[in-house]
């Protein structure tokens, strides 16, 4: 038996049948499952999304992150061999300059002064001046559009960064069904409409929030009838969340830096909803990491424009958010640690194992979970 304190990623591993990872979106924003979790009790209730607004009263609180996500990932060709590189994007370094943080794949290919060119856009090179990491690379992209012109055009060669766990058939049954569900759109078009909140704005994220991704404008629109108040912030999420913690001892894990910014109505709205004890709910694990980082010890936010590397996983006392809505999550990741860290860990090892056994759907497009007293 392990001790409250000696938490070690081995105790985190659950069988995820292939099947139960979501590999396309609902129809529709707010057509998913709700499994919700009562953390004093471990009581558990089956759920549609739509009963959401009954676990919540006037003046409850919900927060959101309202980042927007990019076309991060890209294709490329090397030059002179022709040989097909994956080229994601991660940030821009320098506007001015077209210097870019990036990763490639496969690495060992790509060198400093090596050059991969794009079919869909021949005006567009990037050349090699630095590695960063094994797969990490600086890139210069040499082109004659100017610069306002050069980053949308970038972004048209990039499609929707899907995390790599969405492995999608090819077979052509499965595409002819999907196109159906979706209003005849191709799935490229679907993803870059769909791996995206109805709240994204601030553009810098290379993964969704995806907890946010349930929230249709007909749902928001049925919690503010119910006098549920919502506010938004921003965490540029980066890869970090898909990043595998190889270590055994969790003291050890560092986390990736995420962007944030906790503007003040945002700040307000929380301190107002925690002063007079209303129920706030962090909508994803970015935004509960992002108000744990800031929060002083009295439980109230300040504003705060900044960068958060915090892991949090079991034991860990949180002193903003009373309620937390989230996605099914891989297996031994950051942000299934988080949820133990709020639900308890074995209440949370029990709902993934019910989740399991009733068929919800893991991963970004998969079902939700709410997570209350």
């Amino acid at each position: 038996m392990y001790k409250s304190n000696d938490m070690r990623l081995c105790q985190f591993k659950f069988r995820l049948p292939e099947e139960l990872i979501a590999q396309y979106p609902a129809p529709y924003r707010d057509d998913a499952r709700l499994m919700v979790l009562h953390r004093k009790s471990g009581e558990i209730e089956h759920k549609n999304l739509t009963d959401l607004v009954n676990y919540f009263d006037e003046g409850d609180l919900f927060v959101f992150n309202d980042t927007k996500v990019f076309p991060a990932r890209l294709w490329g060709h090397k030059e002179k061999t022709n040989a097909l590189i994956e080229v994601f994007l991660l940030r821009e370094l320098n506007h001015r300059t077209r210097y870019w943080d990036v990763l490639v794949e496969p690495a060992r290919k790509i060198r400093i002064g090596n050059k991969i060119t794009f079919e869909d856009d021949p005006a567009i090179v990037a050349e090699v001046i630095d590695n960063t990491t094994s797969r990490g690379r600086t890139f210069r992209f040499l082109t004659d559009y100017d610069n306002e012109e050069f980053v949308p055009r970038l972004y048209a060669l990039g499609s929707a960064p899907l995390p790599k766990y969405i492995k999608r058939p090819m077979d052509p049954e499965t595409f002819e069904k999907y196109t159906e569900i979706f209003h005849d759109l191709p799935v490229r078009d679907m993803d870059t409409e769909r791996y995206q909140t109805i709240f994204a704005d601030k553009i810098g994220a290379v993964a969704v929030p995806a907890s946010g991704l349930h929230f249709s404008k007909q749902l928001l629109k049925r919690m503010e009838i119910h006098g549920i108040e919502t506010t938004c912030m921003t965490s540029h999420v980066s890869l970090g969340i898909f990043k595998e913690i190889d270590v055994e001892d969790l003291t050890k894990n560092k986390m990736e830096s995420e962007q944030i910014k906790l503007p003040e109505p945002m700040v307000n709205a929380v301190n107002k909803a925690h002063e007079e004890q209303k129920r706030i709910c962090a909508v994803g694990t970015e935004i509960m990491r992002a108000m744990e980082h800031v929060a002083g010890t009295n439980g109230l936010l300040k504003v705060y424009d900044g960068w958060t590397n915090k892991f949090i996983f079991p034991p860990y006392k949180f002193s903003v958010a009373n309620s937390f809505f989230v996605n099914f999550y891989m297996p031994q990741s950051s942000q299934m640690l988080m949820v133990a860290a709020f639900a308890g860990y074995e209440n949370t090892m029990h709902a993934y194992e019910v989740a399991v056994e009733e068929g919800y759907r893991f991963g970004d497009y998969g079902d939700a979970m709410l997570i209350i007293d």
